[in-house]
Parts: C-alpha cells; sequence; structure tokens
C-alpha cells in the first residue's frame, strides 16, 4: 500500500515538474521576443535613447545590458559576501553565526527577512497593506536544508559603500530624469536573495498601494525601480512579469488566478532574465511575482526605486515606524533625497574618471553633501527611516 502511495506521489511529483518547466521555457522565449532589452543608448543630446523610453512605457520594463562592469560588480559581490557573514544567525537574532553582534545592530531599521525554504510566507497575508492577494505554490526543500533561509535584506546604502556608489551612477540617474523628471525623490532600496534550492517565494502583486484611486493616476504614478543584478538570472530564480499591466490600474489578483484554474502559473507572463551586470528597469504598478527558486542557480538583486516628486509631496504615504500613514512635508522629502547628492559624491571619488550627474533640486547643496566620514552618520545612517512609500 505504501509502494503504491508513494509512486502516486512521485507521478504528481514529476508531472507539476514537467508543466513548471514547460512553462519556464515558454516564458524565457516570450521576454527574449519582447525587444525590451539591450545596452544604455543615449540620443545626440544625451539624453536617455528615445527606443529605449517608449519601448519602457510600452512594456512596463526595460532591461538594460552591460550596466555594471567586471570591477564593480566584484566589489558589491564582495560587500554582499560580508554582509552575509555577519548576518543574524536567525530572525531576532543579535549575533551572527560566530558569535558577533550582528552588522544591524548599529542601525535602528536594517532588516533580514527569512523565510521557509521553498515556500510563500507573505502570499494571501495582510504584510504590506495585503496587496500580496494570493498564495503561491510552494516546493519541498531538501531534507538539509535549514530551518530559515534570507528572503530579504533592506537599509543596503549604509551596509554596503558599493551599493550606495550604485545608487549615485550617472547613467541611472538619467533613466530616473527621463522617467520622472529632474525633481525625482527616493522610493526605499532592498536586497532580494534567492538562494538555489532554498529561496523562497513572492507572490503575485502590483507595489504601488496609495494612488490607485487618484483620478490623476497613469502609468508612472508610484514610481519604478532599478534592479542590479549581481549574478546572472534564469527563468527558476528570476522575477516574473505581466508586461503592459503598468497602466491597467489596481487588479484583482484573486480573479486572474481564478480564471487560471486556480494555479499561479499566469499566462503571458515573462521571466526577468538577464546576466550578471544588467540593470532591469521595471514599473511599481506592474503585475509581478517570483517563484521558489528550486533552481540551481543564485540570485541577488539589489532593488532600489525613486518617484516623481509631485507623486510623494504632501502625501500622506508609508512610514515603517508607525502603523497609519503619515504626510510626506518638504523636510522629510528633501532630508531624504539627500542621500542621492551624497551617493552621487561618494561614486565621484571612487570613480574619478566618470561623469558626474547633476541632481537639480539640490545643485546648490554640494559642499553639505560630501561623502565623508562625518555625513556617513550625519546623513546616511538611518536614512531609511525617512523611506518614501507611496
Amino acid at each position: 500500500m505504501t509502494d503504491v502511495a508513494e509512486t502516486k506521489s512521485t507521478r504528481i511529483q514529476n508531472e507539476s515538474h514537467a508543466a513548471r518547466q514547460a512553462y519556464f521555457e515558454q516564458g524565457q522565449k516570450r521576454a527574449l521576443a519582447l525587444g525590451n532589452r539591450g545596452p544604455l543608448r543615449f540620443n545626440a543630446d544625451g539624453s536617455i535613447h528615445d527606443d529605449i523610453i517608449e519601448a519602457y512605457w510600452k512594456y512596463g520594463f526595460y532591461v538594460l545590458e552591460g550596466v555594471v562592469g567586471n570591477e564593480e560588480l566584484e566589489e558589491l559581490r564582495s560587500d554582499f559576501a560580508h554582509v552575509l557573514d555577519h548576518a543574524p544567525a536567525a530572525p531576532g537574532s543579535a549575533v551572527d553565526n560566530k558569535g558577533r553582534p550582528a552588522i544591524n545592530a548599529p542601525f535602528e531599521r536594517v532588516n533580514f527577512q527569512f523565510a521557509k525554504p521553498l515556500s510563500d510566507p507573505m502570499g494571501g497575508t495582510g504584510a504590506a497593506n495585503g496587496r500580496y492577494q494570493v498564495k503561491m505554490a510552494e516546493l519541498t526543500p531538501d531534507a538539509a536544508a535549514p530551518a530559515q533561509t534570507i528572503l530579504q535584506i533592506n537599509g543596503n546604502l549604509q551596509l554596503m559603500d558599493s551599493c550606495l556608489r550604485l545608487y549615485g551612477q550617472p547613467h541611472l540617474l538619467t533613466v530616473a530624469e527621463a522617467l520622472n523628471g529632474p525633481d525625482f525623490t527616493p522610493f526605499t532600496d532592498a536586497i532580494w536573495v534567492k538562494e538555489p534550492g532554498l529561496g523562497a517565494a513572492v507572490s503575485w502583486h502590483q507595489d504601488g498601494t496609495t494612488h490607485w484611486d487618484n483620478p490623476d493616476l497613469d502609468s508612472g504614478t508610484h514610481g519604478f525601480n532599478f534592479m542590479a543584478q549581481l549574478y546572472r538570472t534564469t527563468p527558476g530564480n528570476a522575477l516574473w512579469i505581466m508586461p503592459e499591466t503598468h497602466d491597467l490600474g489596481r487588479i484583482d489578483i484573486r480573479q486572474r488566478v481564478a480564471d487560471n484554474d486556480g494555479s499561479d502559473h499566469l499566462p503571458g507572463a515573462v521571466p526577468l532574465v538577464s546576466e550578471a551586470g544588467d540593470v532591469a528597469v521595471c514599473s511599481r504598478q506592474m503585475l509581478h511575482c517570483s517563484f521558489p527558486n528550486g533552481s540551481p542557480d543564485r540570485r541577488v538583486t539589489f532593488v532600489f526605486g525613486f518617484h516623481r516628486r509631485r507623486s510623494v509631496m504632501g502625501v500622506k504615504g508609508w512610514d515603517f515606524r508607525k502603523s497609519e500613514p503619515v504626510l510626506y512635508d518638504d523636510e522629510r522629502v528633501n532630508e531624504r533625497c539627500r542621500v542621492i547628492s551624497l551617493a552621487i559624491d561618494a561614486r565621484s571619488q571612487h570613480f574619478p574618471d566618470e561623469p558626474r550627474y547633476t541632481y537639480q533640486p539640490q545643485v546648490d547643496e554640494i559642499e553639505a553633501n560630501r561623502w565623508n566620514e562625518e555625513t556617513r552618520e550625519t546623513v546616511l545612517k538611518d536614512y531609511n527611516l525617512r523611506d518614501l512609500g507611496i
């Protein structure tokens, strides 16, 4: 009897695996056929090439190839390895696996989000204002898998100088200006970690929460994220995107899954396949997810976002210290924007032969935002308490 049950279970697992692989293969073919990827290109006046901007607004995302060079990529990987080596040993732990104070100890809000391997910890819960409407299919981890794996780290600009420098990359900030105007403002940042055979799922969702009922809502109201890949991504570990959903308003995800016979393999989705050093530009309004990483490939993605100033100024948005939204006034917005100027200067010092981006809202405040050990403490430390989430 047991042998019969095990045979049936194995058959179901094999069928499920085959269906998943077919879905992944078909999605990759669609992704590569879209025509929204390539190296950074510019118009004659130095602005981002029209073809890139048009493709972004059409599909809701664009893969910028080869933005991060090998030297910078190795700096990011080295800094990330240091963070992992000094990460909390377990959720809420004050020490790392070697008994040292965990790297987040000096900061008020540097969080390491852990999850059960190959699970979906947020789907179908009230997390992030309930935007994760559905539970993703989960996989069974290997018997030797740890009880918890790191899924997300926030506050990275103060943990990794390499992240701060990438935050000030002149070509990426030129993209931010092209999409959000020269007075663009920050959102937040995170590193998403999908270790092979362990990485947890993130349920289908849209990032924006504040402006869905705004009569002036358009396809760019909730801003966008840059997604810098420290390693090559594949259909098995990548973010998955539903192209052209960034201009549909708030989507009933439960209904979409129900219409798909309850499967989270939504038709028409594509994986964000990319090489190490590629940086994707992704609308925060598009429908997207990631499946549990049952693949043999690691994904580490540094995500940092930007808004239009008019989308946050005078608006009530998230405050990670409070249960209710708070008003984003001039003081809060301008103070959070200082980190852009700080990152520009940090990058300029590290890559002195590279052109320097000019951030127009603080063009007269360059001296106040020089990168040094003093501003590390007075401007950068706990910067993310002032994140602008909408």
